[in-house]
């Protein structure tokens, strides 16, 4: 039987600033209509794998390759174009345009340029990428926040809205970055929930992500790095009995027995 190919590869990808290794020898595959994360420790390259991803950084060696394409030499703008999207832990929308119009400016990749996407706002005839903007907000559940300035709304709405406007520039591989990161227990179940409609519609979710309880329940699969090194590539369901995991979490002193405590009481929390 012939596996499909995955949606995104990395093959032996490293990363240096300066004399400092930050992405040692990495490799892994996130297959199409995953929900897979990406978890380790402060610091263990998360965000850096994240950066080489999108384009921000470009690797040192190895190659990168999205739906078939290698894409470790080309610009953002043009990964943005064969499907790639990502959200930031810090929240980037304009905080001063209303969300409709934060939703359109993430849909310029697939404009004909500034000024197809001002035609919307400018001329009332030329509706088309508001349109679609305001398809997008109702299809996830949001509508109701359209015309509202983003500075006036909670915290937990403008995260979604971060989501969504990822969402716009119609990508096939979503990379969230810390979704949950400021928001309480019930905002992170909201999120949690919206974050699995978006996956039934078929896009491809990358997830870094420090609440383990929204990774067992968003995602299957996970890729755990520690020092810039992969050290765990499999279900999430028993990343938190690998022993190098726990190693890379509690320290080698700690490891045994918390492995030992999770087999008698159950799963051991490593984030």
């Amino acid at each position: 039987m012939t596996t499909a190919a995955p949606l995104l590869s990395l093959q032996n990808v490293s990363k240096r600033f300066g004399g400092l290794s930050v992405i040692t020898d990495v490799s892994f595959e996130v297959a199409k209509g995953a929900r897979m994360a990406l978890i380790g420790p402060n610091g263990a390259g998360k965000t850096t794998i994240f950066n080489l991803i999108s384009g921000f950084y470009r690797p040192d060696e190895g190659q990168i390759v999205l739906d078939g394409v290698p894409i470790q030499q080309l610009p953002s703008r043009k990964r943005v174009g064969l499907g790639l999207s990502r959200s930031f832990q810090n929240i980037r929308l304009m905080p001063h345009l209303s969300v409709i119009e934060n939703i359109m400016l993430a849909q310029q990749p697939h404009a004909g340029g500034l000024l197809d996407m001002v035609k919307p706002i400018a001329l009332p005839g030329f509706r088309r990428w508001q349109r679609e903007a305001e398809e997008l907000l109702d299809a996830m559940g949001i509508d109701t926040y359209a015309g509202d300035v983003v500075a006036t709304l909670p915290y937990g709405v403008r995260k979604k809205i971060e989501v969504v406007r990822a969402l716009a520039a119609k990508p096939k591989l979503l990379l969230l970055d810390e979704p949950a990161a400021g928001l309480n227990a019930a905002e992170t179940e909201g999120l949690t929930d919206f974050l699995k409609r978006i996956a039934l519609t078929g896009v491809t979710l990358l997830v870094v992500e420090h609440d383990m309880g929204l990774v067992r329940k968003l995602c299957d699969d996970a890729v755990v790095l520690n020092f810039g090194a992969k050290i765990y590539d499999g279900p999430t369901a028993t990343v938190q009995d690998n022993p190098l995991v726990l190693e890379a979490y509690l320290g080698p002193r700690h490891s045994k027995t918390a492995s030992g405590a999770s087999d008698q009481k159950g799963a051991h929390h490593v984030a």
